[in-house]
């Protein structure tokens, strides 16, 4: 029936149409990680099995008519809640900002609790949708297959996924999408009340169907409800983990997590759309082939091109997923275990997201459980292929023995892989992704150093001679934009008679390399989120002794440093920076919310009288130099962009400095950089801009190629453009 059809594209469109939104509220108030997505999903999982357990104990202990009139009630409770959060709150799903943490009271259950209390219900609401009205639609046409609505269901929900990145997210604020999002659920409860009165209306309805009834059919059996919970969980499991590769090195937001999650659902959609397209030989040779170039790309790091990275795991990912699909729909049961059959599939995705969210970080140092999942659907994947049919001729069977030999070599050689850590020292992973010492050089080298890592990315080094202890490395050396900014504001200082000492504040810790610029009299504050980079910056181990050698007074303030510079100035404590060095990276993902026009206009009130912000925008994936020169340009800045190379002890690193007069980096320490050195600025005012309503990730990827249109050289000596009026 159309209402059937209709009510069910609705409700999967909302249900991962929201997810994304929620996302992208959480970020900026928990840290900006990919920790932030896998606890979001956690929650997703668990409201979806919620949904599920719901149909289900409707569908097997209550009469057709009373589930439509209970679930009539809770939709018009579901209603009354989102309209009443539209007039108190001023949105229907928008988190209050009584929910933002303190700077240092981030936690996984802070951000479950406010998923639970701004989305909680109407996700609930959603997620019984699914199973319940396919339930109704069997028992309104008798006969007809409900798998085809659940196909129906998933691709509403990727179409969903795919307009997010690409219509939603670069033309509409957060708050508008939140509004828009209430409305299309209006219109889901308008339609879910069609299909229960319809129920109701129904006069061959049964009176009941209880256990006695369900008791005649024949029980699915312990071993293939096993078997819907492991494929399930595998499934789960090599998404998320997915994900968190992904998040990891370019950054964490809605762009990186819908093309993952739409893979996963398109598996779905094949397996679940008929068995034949789900064939078992071409899944293990696409597995065969993407664990292969996973294998390759985990050699090489993170450098390999964005779109080489993109495909490889995409690859892994959808093969690996289809697997676990395909053979869950061949365990599919009669139609009336359907909802015994959603049930265990959802909490099998609970199940998933737990491992990777509880119980991973607890039990590895590492992201393994990418890996892991890979190679036992390779160990899976062999094992199909190995098992012989009944009628089949061993001349025949031999000839699967080679891919199944195959998959298991390349599930040992990714195993090979993560194995070769580099020369690690110690490894931790927490909340804000994963931490490592290394030390490329043996200790009897006189270039011996140890290297902090984040992820795959260098977050700075430091040589273990005394002669070379205190020497400026990696994107902090003199000639670095940050080094030439503290340069020629002393200079600046003694050509007007005062005394040179400075006071300088950095956001991002890493091993305290700045503190190595740092000279007497001079104040260095560090804002840090991740207590183990503070932990390893102070000494611990003995790896990294910046701070504590440095002459420079040192301060470091744990949280997030966003939260932090606002409450400071709440307090009516702006902090007179000198300098103001914005270097905040988790691996070499960009923690957006400390990247937009609102940021950058906190960062401003924290600056002394010709005072300067450097921003730290050196990246593989993603050209932020546009998105820098248009926070100047909104800001009443003038922008200046330095370029190092890697040479020696410097990393190769681009630093976009920002001052008010724009005759800063005119000065006698920047003349004489040459092409270093550039000063840039728009024609005009430019159409693409990161705020926290609209920060969309597709405009600036390299592999697209960013589009610089009106950004020039700014030779001449001119006045700051006026600030355009805040908003997208």
């Amino acid at each position: 029936m159309l209402r059937y059809a209709v009510t069910l594209f609705l409700s999967a469109f909302l249900l991962f149409g929201v997810q994304p939104l929620a996302g992208k509220y959480s970020l900026p108030w928990f840290g900006g990680t990919p920790a932030v997505w896998t606890t979001c999903m956690l929650f997703f999982q668990a409201m979806l099995l919620g949904g599920y357990a719901y149909s289900y104990a409707s569908v097997r202990w209550l009469s057709p008519k009373r589930q439509a009139r209970v679930h009539l009630a809770l939709l018009g409770l579901t209603v009354v809640v989102l309209l009443g959060r539209a007039l108190l709150v001023g949105s229907p799903v928008a988190p209050g900002p009584e929910w933002r943490p303190a700077a240092d009271g981030i936690s996984t259950t802070r951000l479950l609790a406010m998923l639970a209390a701004t989305l909680g219900l109407p996700f609930f609401t959603l997620s019984t949708s699914a199973p319940l009205l396919q339930s109704w639609f069997s028992l309104m046409r008798p006969g007809a297959s409900p798998y085809r609505l659940y196909a129906l269901s998933n691709t509403a929900s990727l179409l969903s996924l795919l307009a997010y990145p690409v219509l939603v997210e670069p033309w509409l604020g957060r708050g508008v999408q939140a509004w828009v999002w209430g409305a299309g659920f209006l219109l889901f409860a308008a339609g879910s009340a069609a299909c229960a009165l319809g129920v109701l209306r129904h006069e061959a309805a049964p009176a009941r169907v209880g256990p006695v009834e369900e008791g005649k059919a024949e029980s699915p059996g312990v071993a293939r409800t096993l078997g819907w919970l492991g494929l399930s969980a595998c499934a789960s499991v090599l998404l998320l983990a997915t994900t968190n590769q992904l998040s990891q090195d370019v950054s964490a937001g809605p762009f990186v997590w819908v093309l993952p999650l739409a893979l996963y659902l398109v598996t779905f959609i094949i397996a679940f759309e008929r068995e034949a397209l789900y064939s078992r030989p071409l899944t293990a040779l696409l597995l065969l082939l993407a664990v292969g170039g996973v294998t390759r790309i985990t050699y090489e790091g993170a450098h390999v091109p964005l779109f080489v990275q993109l495909l490889v795991h995409s690859t892994a990912l959808f093969s690996g997923a289809l697997l676990c699909h395909g053979e869950l729909y061949r365990l599919r049961p009669a139609p009336r275990h359907l909802g015994a059959f959603y049930l265990w599939v959802s909490a099998g995705g609970v199940l998933g997201a737990a491992l990777v969210h509880l119980v991973a970080p607890r039990v590895f140092s590492l992201y393994l459980e990418y890996p892991l999942t890979l190679g036992l659907c390779c160990f899976m994947a062999a094992l199909i292929l190995l098992r012989r049919a009944p009628d089949e001729t061993i001349v025949r069977a031999s000839l699967r023995y080679v891919p199944a030999l195959l998959l298991l070599l390349v599930a040992g050689g990714l195993g090979m892989a993560v194995s070769d850590e580099r020369r690690v020292v110690e490894s931790w992973r927490g909340f804000f992704g994963v931490v490592q010492v290394t030390e490329p050089l043996s200790r009897e080298d006189e270039e011996h150093a140890f290297v902090l890592r984040h992820g795959d990315i260098v977050h700075g080094f430091q040589y273990t001679r005394p002669e070379r202890r205190m020497r400026p490395t990696a994107y902090y050396t003199p000639e670095s934009g940050l080094g030439l900014a503290l340069t020629e504001q002393r200079r600046l200082k003694e050509a007007a008679g005062l005394p040179a000492s400075l006071r300088v504040g950095v956001l991002g810790l890493g091993v305290g390399t700045t503190a190595a610029l740092g000279r007497s009299g001079d104040t260095l504050r560090f804002y840090e989120i991740d207590p183990q980079i503070i932990s390893l910056a102070r000494g611990l181990g003995g790896y990294f002794s910046y701070l504590s050698d440095t002459p420079a007074r040192v301060e470091v303030v744990e949280g997030d440093a966003r939260i932090l510079l606002e409450q400071e100035l709440a307090r009516g404590q702006p902090q007179g920076f000198d300098v103001l060095a914005v270097d905040v990276f988790s691996s070499d993902s960009i923690p957006v919310h400390l990247l937009t026009e609102e940021a950058v206009d906190v960062y401003r009130r924290h600056l002394a009288p010709g005072g300067v912000l450097a921003l730290h925008i050196s990246n593989v994936h993603l050209d932020l130099l546009p998105v820098a020169v248009a926070h100047a340009w909104f800001s009443g800045l003038h922008a200046t962009l330095v370029a190092t190379e890697t040479n020696g002890d410097a990393r190769g690193s681009s630093w976009v400095l920002m001052d008010k007069e724009g005759r800063f980096t005119r000065g006698d320490t920047f003349s004489r950089e040459g092409e270093r050195v550039r000063r840039l600025a728009y024609s005009e005012a430019p159409s693409k801009r990161w705020t926290d309503e609209r920060s969309s990730l597709l405009p600036f990827l390299r592999a697209l190629g960013v589009d610089r249109g009106g950004l020039v050289e700014d030779p001449a000596e001119e006045p700051a453009p006026v600030a355009a009026p805040a908003g997208p």
